[in-house]
């Protein structure tokens, strides 16, 4: 591999301000942001809008739809063809 033209990999603090939950992990991202992190170091924050904390799918807190009606409605227009 050529030397220089690869970012940086390295650690940085993934924070979901809705579900107010963060962890480390190491990526290429980068950030103006900071966060002072439980041991002791700063690192770059990116804060994102969901996570494994705040997703329906994680959580178990995900909408029950009508799939009953959804299809009936399907099978009066479209008929069993």
């Amino acid at each position: 591999m050529r030397k220089n033209i690869h970012p940086d990999y390295r650690p940085v603090v993934f924070r979901d301000p809705s579900a107010d939950f963060a962890f480390l992990s190491r990526s290429t991202v980068t950030s103006d942001k900071t966060i002072e992190w439980e041991d002791g170091n700063v690192y770059p924050l990116v804060d994102v809008d969901v996570s494994s904390a705040s997703h329906p799918f994680y959580t178990g807190r995900g909408r029950v739809l009508d799939t009953a009606g959804r299809v009936e409605r399907f099978k009066q227009r479209y008929g069993s063809r």
